[in-house]
């Protein structure tokens, strides 16, 4: 029996086109890593870029697996392909449910986080620093408790001309500690991660169909050749 040269090429081309994605992703990563300042308040509680390019390096390799089990039939490559595209599978929905069921866990994990930098005027110069930035980029004051953490505020809590009514503005200083806004900045971003997620396993689940058909197309085509 001959190997379905259809499935071997679609194969083919769903690794290749895996392992430039891999590629992106690691470059993303790189790129963001040395270009780009670290914030000390955010990077507790954000994936860092080298999570990024972790996951850039996993798929590339995946890739590279692919093709070579699909290009050079090779029966142990694609089985070595299938079962690492079933455990990322798993892995992604393991922790779909993890993050569907621990939202609620969301803010007191994070408030946790946070609270370990009060007093937040005796933190030194470079977290005071990361702090100011975050500040004005939310539009917030202080990080659990609000404009009462600073003594006095900086001038990072003072309301900008555009500051409206949704800002919490009162004597000219933000009112909303920066949890809310960091709480609200994750979730939206969590929504879009579970999206990017059920996509990614729809396409592990073409990657093990496509390779498991192959993988018993070979197999018979060995026994038959016996």
């Amino acid at each position: 029996m001959a190997v379905n040269k259809c499935v071997k090429y679609l194969l083919f081309l769903f690794n290749l086109l895996f392992w430039i994605c891999g590629c992106i992703i690691l470059g993303v990563g790189i790129y963001l890593k040395v270009s780009k300042e670290g914030n000390s308040i955010t990077e507790q509680y954000l994936p860092s870029f080298e999570l990024m390019i972790a996951i850039g390096v996993i798929i590339m390799v995946l890739g590279f697996l692919g093709c070579c089990g699909a290009s050079r039939e090779n029966r142990c490559m694609l089985l070595v392909f299938f079962v690492l595209l079933l455990i990322i599978f798993a892995l992604l929905l393991a922790a779909g449910i993890l993050a569907a069921v621990e939202e609620g866990k969301v803010r007191g994990w994070v408030e946790e986080k946070l609270k370990k930098l009060e007093p937040l005027t005796d933190q030194p110069q470079n977290v005071k620093d990361d702090l100011e930035k975050l500040q004005a980029e939310l539009k917030c004051c202080g990080l659990t408790k609000g404009p009462s953490e600073w003594k006095p505020p900086p001038p990072s809590c003072r309301c900008n001309a555009t500051a409206t009514a949704a800002d919490k503005c009162s004597a000219g200083i933000y009112q909303e500690p920066c949890i809310d806004k960091i709480i609200g900045y994750m979730k939206n971003h969590m929504e879009v991660s579970l999206g990017i997620a059920f996509a990614i396993a729809i396409i592990l689940i073409f990657g093990m169909v496509f390779s498991l058909l192959l993988f018993c197309q070979i197999g018979k085509k060995a026994g038959n050749t016996v």
